[in-house]
């Protein structure tokens, strides 16, 4: 079902032609100027949203060491970092790794070089963090096409918009069965898979993240056994306005102890430990708004 979009209705089209509008007008202002207007908005309306109770419900199981003050200055964060997400889609085309106004620092580039001339296909791994939709622009800045999975709009007329972001020079691969098996050619043909697994997915594996078993997507482990390649995190820190760090780790060390099930749980269990300790130093920066856990 999930490869299956709904029929595009009148409503669709009406919020289609929004969106379209919106995007055009917001392509059209300063970049920095559109990230402050986001953040903004997002600072305004954002903490009085319900969605509010979830993230901040999920901050003091997750860190219970947190006052009530700071709980409630990174849930204001959060949103902040939303609004500007949201307003920096329609500029990401622009977006530039050099020149007089770099808008990315890309650390560890040797490692996104090192996949592109190994003659192996690869995994990249990172989560919603930062503004994540920047990650591709480092893998770009190499000449490393980066193919990414996606969750499909629920407005089928909304998927011209994804095609506008211009941040990758691979394919988008929807979320679901068809995606999945286009994902396994493009891996036998020697490609590369940009996936961000910190979404909860129902029929996935529990694996530990900040101390409670979260559904896990094992796709990455399990491609990664399967074709022996190598598996790469890609932090995305925001660091002050429409600026941004982006970290390219070394390969992580993959552990085959003849035991699949349990190989892919060690793996997955390494990645969400990597990304709980990212998340812990920027919480601010991070999706909380997500019901990750069964009991959110």
């Amino acid at each position: 079902m999930a490869d299956q979009p709904p029929p595009a209705t009148i409503s669709h089209r009406l919020q289609a032609i929004g969106a379209e509008i919106a995007f055009s007008v917001i392509r059209c202002l300063p970049m920095d100027m559109s990230s402050a207007i986001g953040g903004w908005i997002g600072r305004a309306i954002g903490p009085r949203l319900g969605k509010s109770r979830i993230a901040r419900r999920n901050l003091e199981r997750a860190m219970p060491e947190l006052s009530s003050t700071e709980l409630g200055d990174i849930v204001v964060g959060i949103w902040d970092n939303l609004g500007r997400n949201l307003f920096e889609f329609p500029h990401l085309s622009k977006v530039r790794t050099d020149g007089p106004d770099p808008r990315l620092i890309i650390e560890g580039r040797e490692h996104l070089v090192a996949l592109r001339d190994d003659g192996l296909p690869g995994l990249f791994v990172s989560a919603h963090i930062g503004n994540w939709e920047t990650g591709p622009l480092a893998a770009a800045e190499v000449g490393l096409p980066m193919h990414l999975f996606y969750r499909a709009p629920n407005n089928p007329m909304m998927e011209r918009l994804f095609a506008k972001r211009q941040a990758t020079t691979g394919e988008l691969l929807k979320k679901g069965t068809r995606g999945a098996r286009r994902a396994l050619q493009l891996l036998k043909d020697g490609g590369h898979i940009g996936v961000l697994v910190d979404q909860k997915m129902n029929d996935g594996i529990a694996v530990p993240f900040f101390g409670r078993d979260a559904m896990t997507a094992p796709a990455v482990a399990q491609f990664a056994l399967r074709f022996d390649c190598p598996v790469v995190m890609v932090r995305i820190e925001r660091l002050e306005g429409f600026r941004f760090r982006i970290t390219i780790e070394p390969p992580l060390e993959i552990e085959r102890r003849g035991d699949t099930e349990a190989d892919v749980l060690r793996l997955m269990t390494d990645i969400n430990r990597r990304l709980e300790s990212w998340i812990r130093e920027r919480p601010a920066q991070w999706f909380w708004v997500h019901r990750r856990w069964p009991d959110s």
